[in-house]
């Protein structure tokens, strides 16, 4: 099964997305995929449909060029992950989303939460932030795995015991997706150790949200570098009961003062 087939909320999902933003058509595209309420947790944007359109009117008008490319799509029950590249103008700038949807009883989009983050060319790995696989399978582990990242995010992230990494991530096989690591458990440690050097010591204050479809898991987490605070999404890709891939997607939170919605939570 390829994670970009999809039922009615991913078609959703993804219609408010490229028929919205790609293609311009703000209000078919609220009007088509949207219900009776549309929360907005992407700081910038209202609440609504009126906040959405007032954001992507102007936002259409200073980029007249937009390429939108959805890689990921991953369902776990109502809600909907779309993992997206996008070039603006022709290249003039270039973005990864992660984009989280909840969907009501006719699968339509009532609540959004995103991060966004500057596309970075020269990476560790020397992967791209979005390519690798995107085939959705082990249908049958989805529970297992979502309880195994759940096990992760609280026994390294949030508790910073990544001695313990090698319970969760595969010795074998760790492909890093993260601009500032290398491949492997070593490239871990290595990213561990290098923001602490730097003062930013990482840690994860709260998993917000966690949804799975075989072998991908995808978390919402508040983390915090230094005296920073960030939203983040990871995303994992598991393999026989062990993390063997990882893309993250990773945004500074604003001051309460300028957020046009509750926030990014």
């Amino acid at each position: 099964m390829h994670s970009l087939s999809g039922t009615n909320k991913v078609h959703h999902a993804k219609g408010l997305y490229l028929d919205g933003i790609r293609d311009g058509k703000v209000w078919e595209a609220l009007n088509a995929h949207t219900g009776a309420r549309y929360t907005q947790h992407s700081t910038g944007v209202g609440d609504g449909q009126k906040g959405f359109a007032e954001f992507f009117g102007p936002f259409l008008e200073r980029n007249p060029v937009r390429q939108i490319e959805v890689i990921r799509a991953i369902e776990d029950g109502s809600f909907v992950f779309l993992h997206v590249f996008q070039s603006l103008n022709n290249g003039e700038s270039k973005w990864v989303t992660g984009d989280l949807f909840d969907t009501d009883e006719t699968d339509r989009v009532v609540e959004h939460w995103d991060v966004i983050q500057t596309f970075e060319t020269r990476t560790k790995s020397g992967r791209t932030m979005t390519d690798g696989t995107t085939r959705i399978e082990d249908l049958h582990r989805t529970e297992a795995n979502k309880a195994l990242v759940r096990s992760f995010c609280d026994a390294c992230l949030i508790n910073g015991d990544f001695a313990r990494a090698a319970d969760f991530i595969s010795a074998n096989e760790y492909l890093q997706h993260n601009p500032d690591a290398a491949d492997g458990l070593d490239g871990l440690a290595g990213l561990v150790s290098d923001l602490a050097a730097r003062g930013e010591t990482m840690r994860y204050w709260k998993v917000h949200k966690l949804i799975g479809q075989g072998n991908f898991v995808v978390t919402l987490s508040h983390m915090q570098m230094g005296r920073s605070h960030y939203c983040v999404f990871d995303i994992f890709r598991l393999q026989e009961g062990r993390i063997v891939e990882h893309w993250d997607v990773t945004e500074k939170i604003l001051a309460p003062e300028e957020w046009n919605n509750q926030g990014k939570f």
